[in-house]
């Protein structure tokens, strides 16, 4: 890493890194009786440990003008490997979770691994951990080649990675010893909340310099996906976590907003979350890593525009659909319901743009995991979308809300979609990243699709028939007009489907381990002189409409 810095930079790095150093001091000093003080040494750790590399190297030789001109991986490579950590850590940490709510007795009366504490951490480290890494590590690939600019210095990609990563720790931490901010897209402290901001701008200023400096002149569609992502996830998440702290020394504060005006906030930064983290960034790498290893054009460059404006413009009106029959207005909730319904037409162009991409090419497909892992996040984005328009239509959520539906409508997009368009990303990029001449076993990535697969569909389905069984349940009545089952007896009969989510689970979590351990793997191969496609270009054909 210190090898890719000029002078100058190792010098900005070291006074960054010497502020940070101070600022998790004052943390630890004024926060020493509350989480803010655990929360600073970690600053300070994390920024010795930066400013040790940096000075053992301090003394290497400038990096040569040909270094400077080539595209800068070091950050993605480095991404790569924190996606799949990030992925093993919470999808571990929601198959325990998922066990506990089969057997609740696995608690062994340990805080620590009680589900409260494990939830937030499973949540988090999959969509902010895993997903974020995945994001960002290909993001900064993408970025480089379809602009045909190297990323502008060598100090913003790594401070965006490791800053976003020391945003992660803090947040799982945090959740670990009880403090959050108690909304439903469990949030970590208020300085957790600035520091983010402060990394996420200098991640769109990446993006803007890049661009700035392109050879390419026409910007890719994969990068109006990703700049989505990145401008509305920082506007979603300053208005989501306005408040006020008690003090300085504390991690405790007040949201700014109350009663239902907080409830409409929050579910317009959950949807959007969905909206603008879970869909529109992946979309992007959807769209440059899915026609690249199929060797097509994408289908309709013209569809991919219409349909990137028609979610930037829709999703954002949807997040009042999650409160049906609450005390949010009703014509507020019709709103949220009618841009729902009408949201399928541009998510579904995108599935289909995706999936029409592979004509004359399915015998790829069928031969070729790593494309399969795409081919299929496709065909779950489209099916996921269409479950989400469904169940925001009123009558059919006064059913699915609040039960078991919803969550396994949000795994098939986290597991279906999300997590298999990841792997996919990563099994194309890990060799010509890491200069192999291959992946160390194709049989592997053929075992992890299968445990992917498997796990999706039995999680899914057992949680759709758990959440249809709940819902009939609690709005069951006998002659008398009561209740035909009291609560307990929903709960026990949701037993089996339990069972059955913590198996596919446990299938997914071995798949995500068989990904990591294949990747490892990768790295210790001998390396080769030039990789393939160590540019890693896109090809002209694919830069082009297919229309």
């Amino acid at each position: 890493m210190v090898a890719d810095f000029t002078r100058s930079e190792r010098v900005t790095s070291l006074v960054l890194l010497g502020g940070l150093i101070v600022v998790g001091l004052a943390m630890a000093i004024g926060g020493r009786n509350d989480l803010m003080g655990v929360h600073g040494w970690i600053v300070v750790a994390a920024s010795l440990w930066g400013t040790v590399t940096l000075i053992r190297g301090f003394d290497l030789p400038e990096p040569s003008a040909e270094r400077l001109a080539q595209y800068y991986d070091a950050p993605t490579r480095v991404g790569l490997i924190l996606t799949l950590l990030w992925g093993v850590v919470g999808m571990a940490a929601g198959f325990w979770v998922a066990l506990l709510l089969a057997y609740p007795d696995f608690t062994l009366d340990l805080a620590w691994l009680s589900w409260g504490r494990l939830r937030p951490v499973h949540t988090s480290g999959v969509i902010f951990g895993f997903g974020g890494n995945a994001l960002i590590a290909t993001s900064f690939h993408v970025l480089q080649r379809t602009t045909r600019a190297r990323l502008p210095d060598a100090i913003s990609p790594w401070f965006v990675l490791l800053g976003y990563n020391l945003f992660c720790v803090l947040a799982a931490s945090g959740y670990l010893m009880g403090m959050t901010q108690s909304k439903e897209y469990a949030e970590p402290e208020w300085y957790a909340d600035i520091w983010l901001v402060v990394v996420w701008v200098v991640y769109f200023a990446i993006y803007m310099r890049t661009l700035a400096r392109r050879k390419e002149p026409h910007i890719y569609v994969a990068n109006w996906y990703y700049m989505a992502f990145i401008l509305v996830v920082a506007i979603l998440h300053i208005v989501n976590n306005l408040a006020v702290p008690i003090s300085f020394g504390s991690s405790k504060s007040y949201s700014l907003f109350a009663g239902v005006q907080d409830a409409m906030t929050q579910w317009w930064y959950g949807h959007n979350a969905v909206a603008f983290f879970l869909t529109a960034g992946f979309l992007g790498m959807m769209y440059y890593y899915l026609p690249k290893r199929a060797g097509r054009p994408i289908f309709s460059y013209r569809l991919s525009i219409v349909s990137f404006w028609g979610i930037t413009f829709m999703y954002m009106w949807a997040g009042s659909h999650h409160l049906h029959y609450t005390a949010l207005p009703h014509w507020v909730q019709t709103l949220g319901m009618a841009f729902s319904v009408v949201l399928l037409v541009p998510s579904w162009a995108s599935a289909g743009n995706a999936l029409l991409t592979l004509n004359g090419a399915w015998h790829k497909v069928r031969d070729d995991a790593v494309l399969r892992f795409m081919a299929l996040a496709a065909i779950f984005y489209g099916i996921t979308t269409f479950e989400g328009s469904f169940m925001a239509i009123r009558a059919v959520n006064s059913l699915s809300h609040y039960t078991d539906w919803t969550i396994g409508h949000v795994h098939a997009g986290a597991l279906g979609w999300v997590a298999m368009i990841s792997f996919g990303a990563l099994y194309a990029l890990v060799p010509s990243m890491f200069k192999r001449e291959r992946i160390y076993s194709t049989k592997l990535i053929e075992v992890h699709f299968w445990l992917a697969l498997s796990g999706t569909v039995i999680y899914v389905f057992a949680m759709w028939n758990s959440g249809v069984i709940q819902g009939l349940m609690w709005r069951t009545y006998d002659e008398s007009g009561a209740l035909s089952y009291s609560f307990i007896e929903t709960v026990e009969a949701m037993h089996p489907y339990y069972i059955a989510r913590a198996f596919g689970g446990l299938l997914f979590l071995l798949g995500a381990l068989t990904a990591l351990y294949n990747t490892i793997m990768t790295i210790r191969m001998p390396a080769i002189g030039t990789a393939p496609d160590a540019q890693g270009d896109l090809p002209a054909a694919a830069m082009q409409a297919g229309e």
